[in-house]
């Protein structure tokens, strides 16, 4: 009789652990690291602040990023992180790449779905698009004081045709005007602590 209540005990316990196995998969299964997208701002131009992007790619995955991506030189990666505080993410950034590359180099961070919405937003609809055209994103650190208002240059080259709270939507003209001086026009308007990108490399972000 012992033995068979031995027996009986032992197979409960075998059941109740095997049954927490399959939860704790399961869990494991269903659960989604979050996806994040980090964009570096005035690095690589004019061949100044170099960061190569295998280097950079390294150091993100020293301090425990996982799935690294980057995209194009301007510094552009994908990654994920069971991190859920972008403050301390960026902190951590920055911190890591400055101590790799001497230098100070701003770095803003977005969720993937931000990303993801933004292009589901579709801002550019309706712009007849030329070889002449290029199409601007540009990431804000700070949320704007007021609502982003449309605006139009004086010669017309470059339009702010909308904006969220945290991103510029922004059209230009290479047939009217070239691009540094849309450039300064948006650090003045929204600060220095901005980073732009084509419209096509925010879409290719949202493919991977």
């Amino acid at each position: 009789m012992l033995e068979f209540l031995d027996r009986a005990i032992s197979l409960f316990q075998y059941s109740k652990r095997l049954h927490q196995h399959k939860q704790l998969q399961s869990k494991k299964k269903d659960h989604i690291v979050p996806k994040y997208v980090a964009l570096l701002r005035g690095i690589n131009v004019g061949g100044n602040k170099k960061v190569p992007m295998a280097e950079m790619k390294k150091v993100l995955e020293k301090i425990g990023l996982k799935n690294v991506v980057t995209i194009l030189a301007s510094g552009n990666a994908v990654f994920e992180s069971e991190i859920e505080s972008v403050d301390k993410l960026t902190a951590d950034i920055s911190a890591a790449l400055e101590k790799k590359f001497q230098f100070s180099i701003p770095v803003l961070l977005r969720t993937f779905s931000d990303i993801e919405k933004m292009i589901a937003l579709d801002p550019f609809r309706g712009i007849k698009i030329t070889p002449q055209i290029r199409l601007y994103v540009t990431f804000l650190s700070e949320k704007p004081k007021g609502k982003i208002s449309a605006y139009v240059s004086p010669d017309k080259s470059f339009r702010i045709i909308s904006g969220t709270e945290n991103a510029a939507f922004s059209v230009l003209d290479l047939s009217k005007a070239n691009t540094p001086e849309a450039m300064s026009f948006l650090e003045k308007e929204f600060g220095k602590n901005v980073t732009t990108r084509n419209w096509n490399t925010v879409v290719k972000i949202g493919k991977l």
